[in-house]
C-alpha cells in the first residue's frame, strides 16, 4: 500500500516494506514503484525496501517541467527524513541511478552503498542530449507512438518474445505517464552533469549492473567506467531493463551486495 509525504505543494508517494537495513529502490524513466515488484518480496525478507515514485511519475505529482536531477535527489531525502532513516543502500535503474548519484553527490554521509542499475555515472553525449530535446517537441501530439518506440528500443531482442507479458504490462505503466512528467524528466536527464567523480571518491560500497546487450548504454564504456571509479561490475546477458529480462539473476546480485555492505 502507498504511502504519501508532501514536498514543495506536490504529494510524492513510497512504499515501505519489511525490517532492517534500509535499502531504496529507484525506478527509471517512464516507469514508476511496480518495476519493483518481483525485487521487493525477497529483498524486505531481510531488510527494510522503500520505493518511491519519482516526480511526474507513478501517482506522484509534477513541479513545473524541470525535474532536474537534484529535485529528484530531494524528494529521496525528504521521505527519508519523513521515515527517520539516517542511512541506506540506493538502488537506482537508468533515471534512477542519475538520482542516486545526485543525492550522493550532497548526502554521502547517509548512504552505505549505492547500485547503478543500467545506468552510468556520465553525463549525456551531444547526439544524446539532441535526441531528447527533438523527443520533447514532438511528445505533445505522438506520446503514444513515441513511448510504444522508445520503450520496445530497451531490450535485446530476444527478450521481446521471451518476456512479452512483462513487457506489455512495463509499457501499460509508462503510458501512464503525464505528459509533464515525460518533459521534465526528459530535460533534467539532458541538463545533468558528468558525477564520475562522485562513484570515484565515494565511501560507500559501489556497483555497477551492466547489460551485455544493452542498446541505451555502450557496453564496452560501462567496464571502462566501472574500472576508473573503483566500482564493482556485474555482467547480465541482456538489455536494459535488467529487472524484467535477468529478474532471477538480479536478485541474487542485489541480495548479495547489500549482504556485503
Amino acid at each position: 500500500m502507498q504511502k504519501s509525504i508532501n514536498f514543495k505543494n506536490a504529494k510524492i508517494f513510497y512504499t515501505d516494506h519489511g525490517k532492517g537495513a534500509a535499502v531504496v529502490l529507484i525506478h527509471g524513466f517512464l516507469e514508476n514503484s511496480t518495476m519493483w515488484q518481483k525485487i521487493i518480496a525477497p529483498l524486505s525478507k531481510k531488510n527494510r525496501v522503500i520505493t518511491i515514485d519519482l516526480l511526474g511519475h507513478g501517482n506522484t505529482d509534477c513541479i513545473g517541467y524541470v525535474h532536474t536531477m537534484e529535485i529528484f535527489a530531494e524528494t529521496i531525502l525528504a521521505v527519508l527524513k519523513a521515515l527517520k532513516i539516517r542511512k541506506c543502500t540506493l538502488i537506482g535503474h537508468s533515471l534512477g541511478g542519475y538520482v542516486a548519484l545526485a543525492f550522493a553527490e550532497k548526502h554521502s554521509e547517509k548512504i552505505k552503498g549505492l547500485c547503478l542499475l543500467n545506468a552510468t555515472s556520465n553525463e549525456d553525449d551531444s547526439e544524446r542530449k539532441q535526441l531528447r530535446l527533438r523527443a520533447n517537441k514532438m511528445i505533445v501530439n505522438n506520446f503514444k507512438q513515441i513511448v510504444n518506440m522508445s520503450f520496445a528500443n530497451l531490450f535485446a531482442s530476444e527478450s521481446k518474445i521471451l518476456f512479452k507479458e512483462e513487457i506489455n504490462f512495463a509499457l501499460t505503466e509508462a503510458l501512464k505517464t503525464p505528459i509533464q512528467g515525460y518533459i521534465a524528466a526528459q530535460e533534467g536527464m539532458r541538463i545533468r552533469l558528468n558525477r564520475n567523480h562522485v562513484l570515484a571518491n565515494g565511501s560507500f560500497k559501489k556497483l555497477i549492473v551492466i547489460g551485455e546487450k544493452d542498446p541505451v548504454l555502450d557496453f564496452k564504456l560501462s567496464i571502462k567506467e566501472a574500472k576508473e571509479t573503483g566500482s564493482e561490475a556485474i555482467i547480465l546477458p541482456n538489455g536494459h531493463m535488467s529487472h524484467i529480462e535477468n529478474s532471477d539473476e538480479l536478485i541474487v546480485v542485489l541480495k548479495k551486495f547489500i549482504k556485503n555492505i
